[in-house]
């Protein structure tokens, strides 16, 4: 990272189709800030993501929802080392501790949507309504079995709570400012994450099947949740700005500092799919689909 030639493209900056280079990148933005031997804990909790979506982890089906996948969590967790990032660069570092604890909360954030060995019917997406809690559960167990402090199982949960749309962020009982902080930023991280993403609204074709198994109601076809999609980006302005405290400005920081771009790419990423949606793919009804080529 740092000073880079000619024109800085989001898409190019990592290999989001790759697990390990996502992994790589995080690591290069924690040590801006922490000791690297601090972020082998990151590394094992990050292979045993790879082992439960993969269906090598013991007790566990492999991840089956196409949207809830893998990129969706290195999406998120790319996301919330950089707002980590423009943090640590703004203000007064942030604590290892809630660094690290910020980036498994990031990992496991959607583990709810895995199916155990036991469940032979459907898909994981089955449990879109419950998964909030479901993650919290593995987590909770996760750590137990791992040797966690009871107070960062707690930690985690409450920023994994607060990716729950529906959750109430000041009724959640932080320990802490800077557990409030990092929870913020966990919720901020899933939704830049994939809203930003390049081939975000071709998943939300995949995100509509998802919601007929979970029995999510509101949107009758892949066509309504595309138009839907319109209006739930204003929700969404509205959660970041003013639930979410604003922390999505930690991006732009991040990128100012180590590209030296004056950009926040995530809201400029949004800002161009929401264009995109509104001005080509919403103008052809019946032929929405071939407007829609990126690759999944």
């Amino acid at each position: 990272m740092g000073k880079t030639k000619g024109a800085v493209q989001f898409s190019q900056l990592v290999d989001m189709y790759s697990p390990a280079a996502v992994l790589e990148e995080v690591k290069n933005i924690y040590i801006h800030s922490y000791p690297v031997e601090d972020f082998e804990t990151v590394r094992k909790v990050f292979a045993d993501f790879i082992r439960l979506y993969d269906g090598k982890y013991p007790g566990f089906h492999a991840c089956n929802t196409h949207y809830h996948d893998k990129m969706h969590i290195t999406d998120a967790l790319l996301a919330m080392a950089r707002l980590i990032d423009g943090y640590n660069v703004a203000h007064k570092k942030m604590s290892a501790r809630a660094a690290k604890l910020g980036l498994i909360a990031a990992i496991f954030h959607d583990a709810g949507f895995i199916k155990s060995v036991h469940d032979l019917s459907g898909t994981g997406a089955k449990y879109t309504l419950t998964h909030v809690d479901r993650s919290i559960h593995f987590v909770k167990a996760y750590f137990r079995r791992h040797g966690f402090p009871a107070r960062d199982s707690r930690a985690v949960a409450n920023m994994i709570l607060c990716t729950e749309l529906a959750q109430p962020v000041e009724k959640v009982r932080f320990s802490s400012p800077e557990e409030r902080r990092a929870a913020l930023m966990l919720g901020t991280a899933d939704l830049l994450g994939q809203m930003a993403s390049r081939c975000y609204l071709e998943r939300l074709l995949i995100l509509y099947k998802e919601f007929r198994e979970g029995n999510v109601k509101g949107y009758s076809s892949e066509l309504e949740l595309l138009r839907k999609t319109v209006e739930f980006s204003k929700f969404i302005d509205k959660r970041l700005v003013v639930t979410l405290a604003g922390v999505e400005r930690y991006a732009r920081a991040h990128f100012t500092s180590r590209y030296r771009v004056n950009k926040d790419f995530y809201r400029d990423s949004m800002d161009k799919q929401l264009d995109y949606l509104q001005n080509t793919v919403l103008k052809h009804p019946g032929q929405y689909r071939a407007y829609l080529k990126r690759a999944r």
